[in-house]
């Protein structure tokens, strides 16, 4: 499946998106819509960074599971997690138990918290935001790296931030808005434009093609 195709109501969708139930709520009512405030964003970037290397469905099944083990992602409580609970973290059955990511996930609480007077996480984003290009009309026209997801993750690793190379990085602006990745003809492109016409179309990303 290369273009938008007919989910379980028979409505255009993005072709990742109707393997199933779970991808298909997640693209109609999450990717590529506006996120705002910090623990919302922290979330996103640090399920992206628990996602490389895997599927995304995984993520998604466990979501409640890290939203649980992570306190809700809220950034003060993370960063003050000690060596006690990354050992908790690494035996919960409920989340990825890889370490280098569960330090991450704590390390980059703290680089939040450490942004400089007047930054978040928020602008940081905003400033790597693409310029308006053509909604992508197939999956092949939606590349998992750009220029301005390179940048980002070399803003944030200069800020402080672990495990958020530029594929990453991208596909943290699709998830949270920063791109609209939906295919041309897919349902949720149109129902974004008559929502919130400033949401400004992205370029290219990490995926459709990479959600799976």
């Amino acid at each position: 499946m290369s273009g938008a195709v007919p989910g379980s109501d028979g409505r255009l969708r993005c072709g990742w998106a109707v393997s199933s139930a779970e991808y298909e709520r997640y693209h109609d009512l999450e990717w590529g819509r506006p996120v705002t405030g910090e623990t919302a964003l922290f979330e996103r970037l640090s399920l992206e960074a628990f996602q490389s290397g895997l599927s995304w469905i995984t993520i998604l099944r466990k979501r409640e599971a890290f939203r649980s083990a992570f306190a809700g992602f809220e950034p003060r409580t993370v960063s003050a997690f000690g060596q006690a609970d990354i050992e908790r973290l690494l035996a919960d059955p409920g989340i990825v138990r890889n370490r280098q990511k569960i330090e991450a996930t704590v390390s980059n609480a703290r680089a939040l918290l450490a942004l400089p007077a007047g930054t978040t996480l928020g602008s940081v984003l905003a400033a790597h935001r693409p310029a308006q290009v053509a909604a992508p009309a197939t999956l092949a026209d939606v590349p998992a790296i750009t220029p301005e997801s390179t940048s980002l993750a070399r803003t944030l690793r200069g800020l402080g931030f672990r495990f958020v190379g530029p594929t990453t990085a991208y596909a943290m602006l699709q998830a949270t808005g920063y791109v609209d990745d939906h295919l041309q003809d897919c349902w949720v492109r149109d129902a974004l434009s008559a929502a919130a016409p400033a949401i400004v179309p992205g370029s290219s990303a990490a995926t459709g093609a990479r959600r799976p």
